[in-house]
């Protein structure tokens, strides 16, 4: 079955979009996962561009995508709560409609990109509500030192990298000195957490990739910090074409 819709979150206060993916056969108890687009997505974005669908019809899994625009999955400086509503309000709403398990350990939260990030961030900062996360090509490893290099450039190199737009959208997310806090950052929430407390990792990362140099010493700093994880890599490029690999393979790891 595939749902897309609204629903009105009090967070964000206004409605906004889900797409929602069950298997085919409807039982009355769902593992639950939350799966969350990029930077150029929408909530439609994962059935659009993988095969999600195929995956889910044989599953014990409900799929749930929710929109957050280019928000990365922040508590916005100038705009909405995406935070909030995704890693808070949305869980209770999908809790209260459909037959999906409340458990830590039934409940995982993936992403590409921006939505690694996202997922990362989420997982971290609620390890009692997310037991497992798949973050796939994740941006923002390292943002504690981005947003450094923003405040010393004024932003001008990252607007010729990057282009404007993402600079007015970090501006809008973390303020007009881009301020860094250690809840935005997901190093910083692994390693304050004791290994009891962290959620099952899964990263993914293609070699070909420009975020693949912040995975290795992303990876490096949570051996480091003794945080168990697992990391997978190929020879792949920063597209669908990867991301669609590392959901089945998180499918798979995770027996959703």
């Amino acid at each position: 079955m595939r749902l897309h819709g609204t629903v009105f979150s009090q967070t964000l206060q206004m409605d906004t979009g889900l797409t929602i993916v069950t298997p085919n056969v409807l039982q009355e108890h769902y593992r639950v996962a939350y799966l969350l687009h990029g930077l150029y997505g929408n909530h439609q974005s994962w059935l659009d561009y993988s095969m999600l669908a195929a995956y889910a019809a044989e599953g014990r899994t409900i799929y749930i995508m929710p929109e957050a625009g280019r928000s990365f999955y922040s508590d916005m400086a100038y705009g909405f709560a995406y935070f909030t509503y995704i890693s808070e309000e949305l869980p209770e709403i999908c809790k209260s409609i459909f037959h999906i398990s409340a458990q830590p350990e039934d409940t995982v939260i993936m992403g590409a990109s921006m939505g690694g990030y996202g997922a990362l961030r989420c997982a971290l900062s609620h390890p009692g509500r997310f037991g497992k996360c798949a973050a796939f090509s994740a941006a923002c490893l390292d943002l504690r030192s981005g947003l450094a290099a923003l405040r010393e450039s004024g932003g001008q190199a990252f607007a010729a990298a990057f282009g404007t737009q993402l600079l007015q959208d970090f501006r809008a997310i973390f303020g007009e000195r881009y301020d860094w806090k250690p809840e935005y950052d997901v190093l910083t929430l692994a390693k304050s957490l004791p290994p009891e407390q962290l959620p099952t990792l899964y990263l993914t990362c293609g070699t070909e990739d420009g975020f693949y140099p912040d995975h290795l010493r992303f990876c490096e700093a949570l051996r480091e910090a003794g945080t168990p994880f697992t990391f997978d890599s190929w020879q792949d490029s920063h597209s669908f074409a990867c991301f669609d690999r590392a959901l089945r393979q998180a499918i798979t790891r995770f027996s959703l």
